[in-house]
């Protein structure tokens, strides 16, 4: 590569890494469909005016055995932008043993100074909506589809889950819960690829299939956050968390 083709790739480079996608006319992220192998791979690609040129931009490997490695991978992965402007990285909270895990959305401010998941306002509301089905901390693993708060609580984009989703679900492979609660809509279509809504997902068990293990039972539940919002909802998410009762009462 001449020290032209050099610059431009740089240049390029930090654009896509500080989110500035429109600098591109075209960027498609692959990541592996259907069922996940243990070495997930993310590539991402440009094509650049007319010519049809495509330059490889990250080329990342998922290469972690065990949850230590995760975490300190992820803390050295620099191909998400959430990680600058960040205070910590949010990696887990509770039972790593545990048959029950649940995956919410994305940090806040208070887990963002914390580096523990739901630890808000909705952290709270979790803790009462878990110990109502005798779940609580510790003997319920909990975790997020993004490690890093977005700036001003804003939702992943799209670009962002992709990122991070092959740690996720590397993430779930380690813990092989045997159930598994997705809290809100943006973990639902980042794990179960629906397309349908939250209220329509929402309460019905699904069968998340991975590398390493058995069919996981999964059922998407509402966030804590939009009830704190929609409370009139509460008495849906209610008979929901009966039915991931039952289901943990035949598992134990």
């Amino acid at each position: 590569m001449n020290k032209k083709k050099k610059l431009v790739h740089n240049i390029l480079y930090w654009h896509y890494n500080n989110n500035n996608t429109h600098f591109f006319l075209y960027k498609n992220d692959l990541i592996p469909e259907g069922n996940h192998s243990k070495n997930l791979k993310v590539t991402n690609k440009i094509k650049l005016n007319n010519n049809f040129k495509e330059e490889e931009i990250t080329d990342h490997t998922v290469k972690s055995n065990t949850l230590e490695e995760l975490k300190l991978e992820i803390e050295n992965f620099s191909g998400c932008s959430l990680k600058k402007t960040a205070t910590n990285l949010v990696f887990a909270d509770g039972n790593s043993k545990a048959k029950v895990m649940l995956i919410g959305e994305a940090p806040g401010e208070e887990e963002d100074k914390t580096g523990k998941p739901f630890k808000g306002q909705a952290g709270v509301l979790l803790d009462k909506m878990l110990n109502a089905i005798e779940q609580n901390r510790k003997n319920t693993y909990i975790s997020n589809v993004i490690f890093w708060r977005p700036p001003g609580n804003r939702n992943p984009t799209e670009e962002e889950i992709k990122i991070c989703l092959p740690f996720v679900l590397k993430h779930i492979e380690l813990i092989n819960p045997r159930i598994l609660i997705l809290a809100g809509a943006i973990a639902t279509k980042a794990i179960l690829k629906e397309d349908k809504g939250i209220i329509q997902l929402r309460g019905k068990w699904h069968d998340l299939s991975l590398n390493n293990s058995d069919k996981i039972k999964t059922m998407p539940i509402f966030h804590p956050a939009f009830l704190l919002r929609q409370p009139s909802r509460k008495k849906d998410a209610w008979e929901d968390l009966k039915k991931i009762k039952k289901e943990i009462e035949l598992i134990t």
